[in-house]
């Protein structure tokens, strides 16, 4: 998407303070566009990570609570979460329900994301509004497989400064591109 004048005007009016694309900086006080860059990086890393333990017998599970318990504001402030993978119960707005679907166990429909393992997480950003302490994020990344494929998944984040100082997630949509049939 192009930021045209109108649409950054639009954006103003609607109360965000900073539309901001790749290579641009945020003038905002709150929320700037490094500190989500590196979010999201440190949330794709987190996700190989777990990917890691699982491979070698450690306690991935213990992983994972500390991956969403890192990343997420669940019990700090509500939490949107469509996962990727999940059609049955395909919103997650509790902990355990976050968990489940990050390594299996709880819900029939939960293989256990995170535990695929995954070598890598290349992200490519369609842009980010912040605004104050808030900030949505848009774009598509990549998860590389063991055997060298890369799974593309579309994304949409609402990611929060929270008064602790903590970026947390607040909103997390993530779907498989669509396929015509």
């Amino acid at each position: 998407m192009k930021k045209t004048p109108m649409i950054a005007a639009a954006l103003v009016l609607a109360g965000a303070s900073t539309a901001v694309h790749a290579g641009t900086t945020s003038a905002s006080e709150g929320l700037t566009l490094p500190e989500v860059s590196e979010f999201k990086r440190a949330w794709g890393e987190g996700i190989v990570n777990i990917g890691e333990i699982h491979t070698s017998g450690g306690d991935y599970r213990q992983a994972a609570e500390d991956h969403i318990l890192h990343f997420y504001a669940y019990g700090e402030r509500p939490v949107l979460f469509k996962p990727t993978l999940a059609s049955e119960d395909q919103f997650r707005g509790t902990f355990d329900e976050a968990l489940s679907y990050f390594v299996g166990g709880d819900l029939a429909e939960d293989g256990g994301f995170a535990i695929a393992p995954y070598t890598n997480v290349r992200w490519e950003s369609e842009g980010t509004v912040i605004s104050g302490d808030t900030a949505m994020s848009m774009g598509n990344y990549y998860f590389m497989q063991t055997d060298g494929n890369e799974v593309k998944v579309e994304y949409t984040f609402g990611i929060e400064k929270l008064d602790s100082g903590e970026i947390k997630f607040v909103l997390h949509h993530s779907s498989l591109p669509f396929t015509p049939g």
